[in-house]
This record gives structure tokens, sequence and C-alpha cells, in this order.
């Protein structure tokens, strides 16, 4: 998810297409904020791990 971010939020930033950048930014906060949780022991929805 992290990695689809960064991808998206470049791709927007390249072209212009604000959408794009939109939508990996928000990607990419979600990717970290599960990151973060994951790596204190903290399980999200019944999971620890994302990969």
């Amino acid at each position: 998810m992290i990695v689809l971010g960064v991808i998206l939020l470049l791709i927007g930033w390249l072209t212009g297409i604000s959408i794009l950048y939109t939508v990996g930014s928000i990607l990419l906060v979600v990717g970290l904020v599960l990151l973060l949780l994951g790596a204190v022991g903290r399980g999200v929805g019944g999971r620890k791990w994302y990969f």
C-alpha cells in the first residue's frame, strides 16, 4: 500500500493530475498508519501483519 501510494503520488505530481496526487497521499498515510500499528503489535481487523 505504501509503494502504491508513492507511485500514484509521483505520477500525479509529474502529470499534474490532482486526483492521483490525492489518492496517492491517502494511500501513503493509511499504509504508514497500518505499518506503525503492526510494528507495535496492535492487530487491525484481526490481522497483525499486512504483507
